[in-house]
């Protein structure tokens, strides 16, 4: 009985996740139909996300983000934002992480979840993995939106790992583009997200959802004969802070 009544408040609480992704956008929409309208309004949809929606998220599903920066990001500056990834929460958590405007880089799937895709086929940069076309093109926008001063962030590992896998090996495309614009990589460990919002339906829990900026892995005069090599250097640093 008590754990028929464990999984039916996890149920309940797993519908609250979707019910608070969904309500502030619909709430919000005209706003975010404007603000996502124009490049040029980008850093001002960010805020919203950011400080708003994420935050709604994030707090109202009984998350405290805690973030440790082990170097600031500069203002204005652009920036490679990478990290494990864990689960659906890792959005939420690092629109919180970079007060630096930043575009996605992300699946395509994601563009059928309701109200929440119309939004994400928008704003962010989407790539179908099974396309060396798409991938190509993911590229080019990337670029256009580092040439606008907005940061980039992808998720090197390609999709969420196994449960058994620590941190799977990275994909290229990140460590390309940093290496092209020469622009820092930051590399950040999320320790908790996996616990707290796994994608096994029935599990999860409140608390903290903790964060770690390590310190920047400079590409500033390398080449992409580099590339492998600062694939994993990153690779190694967040498994190592993983596995501590």
């Amino acid at each position: 009985m008590i754990v028929l009544l464990k999984k039916f408040l996890i149920l309940v609480w797993r519908i609250w996740f979707y019910v608070l992704v969904a309500v502030p956008i619909i709430i919000m929409f005209p706003v975010l139909l404007v603000l996502s309208s124009s490049d040029r309004l980008y850093p001002q949809f960010f805020w919203v996300a950011r400080n708003v929606w994420a935050n709604i998220i994030l707090y109202g599903m009984g998350f405290v983000p805690r973030i440790d920066r082990q170097q600031k990001m500069e203002k204005g500056k652009s920036y490679m934002l990478i990290a494990n990834h864990t689960s659906m929460t890792d959005i939420m958590l690092m629109l919180k992480a970079s007060p630096n405007p930043f575009v996605f880089v992300g699946k395509k799937e994601l563009v059928k979840i309701p109200v929440f895709g119309f939004f994400y086929k928008r704003v962010c940069i989407m790539v179908d993995r099974n396309s060396a076309g798409s991938r190509t093109a993911v590229y080019k926008r990337a670029q256009k939106r580092l040439h606008q001063g907005l940061s980039v962030c992808i998720f090197p590992e390609g999709g969420v790992p196994d449960e058994d896998i620590l941190l799977d090996k990275f994909k290229d495309g990140a460590f390309r583009l940093a290496i092209q614009h020469q622009i820092p990589i930051v590399p950040m460990v999320f320790y908790d997200n996996k616990r707290r919002f796994p994608y096994d339906f029935f599990e999860g829990s409140l608390g903290l959802m903790r964060v770690k900026k390590l310190r920047f892995i400079e590409t500033n005069g390398h080449a992409s004969i580099d590339k492998n090599h600062i694939r994993e250097k990153c690779w190694s640093v967040i498994y190592d802070e993983l596995s501590r």
